[in-house]
């Protein structure tokens, strides 16, 4: 039976990656009507509000001025750019196609471990990597416009994003506060999409404003579950639920848009997942090795 603190994990990443879901859909109607910029510096500045009322509360202000800053300043960078092409790639690609191919993260983070954090990494892990940019690869060919999609390769530029910000935030997680990393990437998007969007800034419609405020409820409050989860339980046992991630995104395009994947994506989707789910597994054993081996030792 698993303990109770494990199930709160559980629940709580299932609850996180519901709420991300639910926040990207509302990115996806915004697509359609502002910029791709634009529509990241709301994504910032809606759930900003949120994010610090909760750093204040928790840690206070000096856990958000001590900080790495230069450490920051590049994941306040990666962010823009990571909201912004994922935004304009749900322009025309269904969210489950967009979050099979956004799903080459984790093993993006793998090959990414060995030159920033100088991991090991053997055959059987780059053979996973391989495996899962493969299945990108099955999910981008039949669009039907070759695998040069501009939406395509705009996800796949953001999951490289997203991998380059984790690398940071467990380099950044060894002196500065969770809240600090959350608030400062939150407070980049908002001002730095938000300055590079002033050229081209659609003025917001009125009708907008109630999904403008889903968006940022759904993505603090996202924040603040899949904290919790990865707080209460073990990265191997929580990891892996993100993936639910495709069973939402199916939903709520056929829900709102009336599509649903297409035979390719679920079968390059099952490539990634089973990739990454190999690499979690692997990690988890190493550990289980890693622990004994200690035991032994002592």
């Amino acid at each position: 039976m698993p303990s109770e603190r494990s199930t709160r994990a559980v629940v709580a990443m299932l609850a996180a990656v519901a709420l991300f879901s639910m926040m990207d859909a509302g990115l996806k109607q915004l697509s359609g009507h502002y910029p791709s910029l634009q529509v990241a510096a709301l994504r910032g500045g809606a759930s900003l509000p949120l994010a610090l009322a909760w750093a204040l509360s928790t840690t206070g202000w000096r856990s958000l001025v001590r900080v790495r800053w230069p450490l920051h300043l590049m994941r306040g960078v990666l962010g823009v750019m990571m909201i912004a092409a994922f935004v304009h790639g749900l322009r025309t690609l269904p969210l489950s196609t967009a979050y099979a191919i956004f799903f080459v993260a984790p093993l993006l983070i793998s090959a990414l471990s060995v030159p920033f954090l100088r991991e090991r990494v053997g055959r059987s892990r780059w053979a996973a990597i391989a495996s899962g940019l493969a299945g990108v690869l099955i999910v981008l060919r039949p669009t039907g416009e070759g695998l040069m999609t501009t939406a395509g390769l705009a996800i796949l530029l953001s999951a490289f994003g997203y991998a380059v910000s984790a690398i940071a935030v467990r380099v950044l997680g060894r002196t500065d506060s969770t809240q600090a990393m959350v608030v400062w990437v939150m407070a980049s998007m908002a001002i730095g999409a938000g300055a590079l969007a002033v050229p081209g800034w659609v003025p917001l419609r009125g009708e907008d404003g109630w999904l403008i405020a889903g968006v940022g409820i759904a993505g603090a409050l996202g924040q603040y579950a899949i904290t919790e989860a990865f707080r209460l339980g073990e990265a191997s046992l929580i990891a892996p639920l993100e993936y639910s991630a495709l069973l939402w995104g199916a939903l709520l395009d056929l829900t709102f848009w009336q599509v649903l994947p297409d035979g390719a994506t679920w079968l390059g989707a099952a490539v990634i997942v089973a990739s990454g789910l190999y690499l979690v597994r692997r990690e988890r054993v190493a550990a289980e090795i890693g622990h004994a081996s200690r035991a032994v030792a002592q």
